[in-house]
């Protein structure tokens, strides 16, 4: 379909408009754009390096594994492979070259590294167990959140398998050390406060984004953390968060008075933001463009949000108890 990245980009510059509206319709247009961004970095390695010297998945972490992104989205993806160590090599190269591309295709870097160049992110089935085998025993901060990154993981090409198997490994982990999800909730808890004591959205006092309320950190991760810390405990494998409400409302009816929160937050962000002229910018909400109608609504949601997670971390400690 395209020969180049630089003609990926100028779809997504003649496209994005017409999706922005529709959060299905803009998550499913940028996995469009991802692909055909894969394909051509394949082809590009193929030529240099030959074909893959093992079966592998790609995979998406972060907002793009979970379904959840804005028109703006950083990379976060890694590769899996079914293979000898010394494959890592050519992968290592692949996911050099596929995020060298996506970067030209309008997805900037990971400031954290989590893309498939790292070789944090770039491993056999068996190296990713064991490496979820040692950040869930380090359980130090940093091990734990990139253990919660992984597991927000979806494939976008490949065989499915592969991340099924390491997710399994998860579960199992878990299920011998039940300690873990108190470990786990605390982790997730550091959530940054939108709401004050008298009322008021609380705006970020960080340089170059004075009086703007970042989403992302004050209304998205009280809901994404809540579900994921149930999708652990529930064994449930799905990445997005709207998938894992329909999945576990069977085993926590509570969940259900709040999806639709979830979905108004979804589609908030896009009302606002779809206009958005950069990654940096697309998560911060300017107070002063806000009617007091949309506040309003802004503060029941992030509220609802905060609720959601209060109310999982209560009934974890319930069933830990038990």
């Amino acid at each position: 379909m395209f020969e180049t990245y630089d003609e990926i980009s100028q779809w997504r510059e003649e496209t994005m408009g017409s999706v922005a509206d529709d959060y299905r319709q803009l998550n499913a247009f940028h996995d469009q754009l991802m692909y055909q961004t894969l394909r051509i970095a394949q082809e590009t390695i193929e030529s240099e390096q030959g074909p893959p010297p093992a079966p592998f998945a790609f995979f998406l972490m972060g907002s793009a594994g979970r379904s959840e992104q804005s028109v703006w989205s950083d990379q976060d993806h890694g590769i899996i492979f079914d293979g000898a160590s010394h494959c890592q090599d050519y992968f290592l190269k692949l996911g050099a070259e596929i995020s060298h591309g996506l970067a030209i295709a309008g997805y900037e870097k990971c400031e954290g590294n989590v893309m498939a160049s790292n070789p944090l992110w770039c491993r056999s089935i068996e190296s990713y167990k064991k490496q979820i085998q040692d950040w869930l025993n380090e359980e130090s901060w940093q091990s734990l959140r990139n253990f919660s990154i992984l597991f927000d993981s979806r494939v976008l090409d490949g065989n499915e398998e592969f991340l099924l198997r390491m997710k399994r490994k998860s579960f199992a982990v878990l299920e011998d050390q039940p300690h873990l999800y108190s470990r786990l909730v605390d982790n997730f808890e550091f959530i940054k406060k939108g709401v004050g004591v008298f009322g008021q959205l609380l705006t970020e006092q960080r340089q170059g984004m004075k009086g703007e309320i970042h989403l992302k950190e004050t209304a998205y991760f009280p809901y994404v953390n809540a579900l994921r810390i149930l999708a652990l405990k529930k064994g449930v494998s799905a990445a997005p968060t709207l998938d894992r409400f329909e999945i576990l409302s069977y085993s926590y009816p509570f969940i259900e008075a709040y999806e639709n929160d979830f979905r108004k937050l979804l589609n908030f962000r896009l009302r606002y933001k779809k206009a958005a002229v950069s990654y940096e910018k697309v998560h911060l909400l300017p107070l002063d463009q806000m009617s007091k109608q949309d506040k309003q609504e802004l503060k029941h949601l992030i509220k609802r949000g905060q609720q959601l997670f209060a109310k999982s971390k209560s009934v974890l400690k319930e069933e830990s108890s038990l």
